[in-house]
């Protein structure tokens, strides 16, 4: 493998250029932008592949005027007041809690599952005391937890799990559960109350007039300079920068030396549909999880999310699949020991900073993503950070 100097040489001495050149304009790289740009009062050029900033978050009107998320619905969530002050500067909110609806057994019952999803599938009128015994009589004993499947049957038993999360994540990942590490389940509570929320964080809101504005004024600062539809490496030998910070995929940044990481991807089929008289949603929420049926997982409503006012309504089918865009790193052990061998090369690099979910190979929300950016930029501003 080529050093990295070989493949980036330094500019020479002198030259005019920029102070960082940051790879991908997602949440990851357009906050680190803001930051050096606004308070350190650096130079950066951001570059991205795609012919738009903002990553996977990224929204626009589609040609029937709705507002929509081509990369499936992003949801904005956190417990960080940090974080949430930081993006209230670039965007107005609108309240917003998620709600999502499984289909099981011919009936849409709430997911996480909860009180109300254990008395409407079974029946019965059980309270949050008498459900919590209800779970704790069905789930199995597990000596370890170690799988995905380990975390739902040590729970809330065997039936519960074939019914709302082995197939859904056997379609998501084309893996049994018993095959994914413990974290993959462990994302997803089970509750004994009646809380219908998908996400219970402090802060719930979408930007007001959507991701792609928000973007747009985090790399407004004028010492920012944006590159769409570009591939760093056709660049990155004629411009001089003095640091990197790369969000992409931290395996193709070394020429997958050691081998490819795994991921999987999405393929998304968009719909306007009409609305019956009177009707401003087609489905009773914003996402409709199929856990047992189709071959896709869910369908996303956006008019949910975004609120708009339109005669029409606007869905996603996601569809997963193992080519394509990056979207969700695959964990297992053996793919975890892969990223440790690439990231002990990174270490290496004094001046190159990889942050994100795909530099990282990590499943991170979007809020712990800018919570990532934020302390990184911190510790680039500590005396003798390049």
């Amino acid at each position: 493998m080529q050093s990295y100097r070989q493949r980036f040489p330094l500019p020479p001495a002198g030259a005019a250029g920029f102070d960082y050149l940051i790879v991908g304009a997602g949440f990851a790289g357009s906050v680190m932008a803001e930051r050096l740009a606004s308070q350190a009062g650096q130079r950066v050029l951001v570059v991205d592949r795609r012919p738009h900033a903002g990553g996977n978050a990224w929204d626009h009107y589609n040609a029937d005027g709705l507002l929509v998320h081509p990369y499936g619905p992003h949801i904005f969530h956190t417990n960080s007041a940090e974080v949430f002050a930081y993006l209230s500067q670039f965007t107005r909110w609108r309240p917003y809690q998620h709600r999502v609806l499984a289909s099981v057994d011919g009936q849409l019952l709430p997911m996480p599952i909860n009180l109300d999803t254990i008395n409407r599938l079974y029946g019965l009128q059980l309270s949050s005391e008498e459900v919590e015994a209800f779970f704790q009589q069905r789930a199995e004993a597990v000596p370890a937890v170690r799988t995905s499947e380990d975390v739902v049957v040590s729970r809330i038993g065997r039936e519960l799990y074939n019914k709302f999360f082995r197939g859904y994540t056997r379609k998501q990942w084309d893996l049994d559960p018993s095959e994914l590490d413990a974290s993959v389940t462990a994302r997803v509570p089970v509750r004994c109350n009646r809380d219908g929320r998908y996400f219970t964080d402090t802060y719930q809101a979408m930007p007001l007039h959507g991701y792609a504005a928000l973007f747009d004024r985090l790399l407004a600062h004028p010492n920012i300079r944006l590159m769409l539809n570009t591939d760093y490496r056709d660049i990155v030998h004629c411009v001089p920068w003095r640091h990197m910070i790369y969000t992409g995929p931290i395996d193709t940044f070394f020429d997958q030396c050691f081998g490819a990481l795994p991921y999987r991807s999405l393929r998304f089929e968009h719909q306007t549909l009409p609305l019956p008289p009177g009707r401003e949603h087609l489905q009773p929420c914003a996402t409709l999880n199929y856990p047992n049926d189709y071959a896709y997982t869910r369908v996303t409503e956006f008019k949910h999310l975004t609120g708009q006012l339109h005669p029409a309504t606007a869905v996603v089918y996601e569809y997963p699949q193992a080519q394509g865009d990056p979207y969700y790193p695959v964990p297992r052990p053996e793919n975890t020991a892969l990223y440790r061998r690439y990231e002990a090369e990174a270490a290496q690099l004094k001046d190159v900073t990889f942050i994100g979910r795909l530099a990282t190979y990590k499943y991170y929300n979007m809020d712990q993503v800018v919570a990532q950016a934020l302390s990184q930029f911190k510790q680039l501003q500590r005396p003798g950070t390049p």
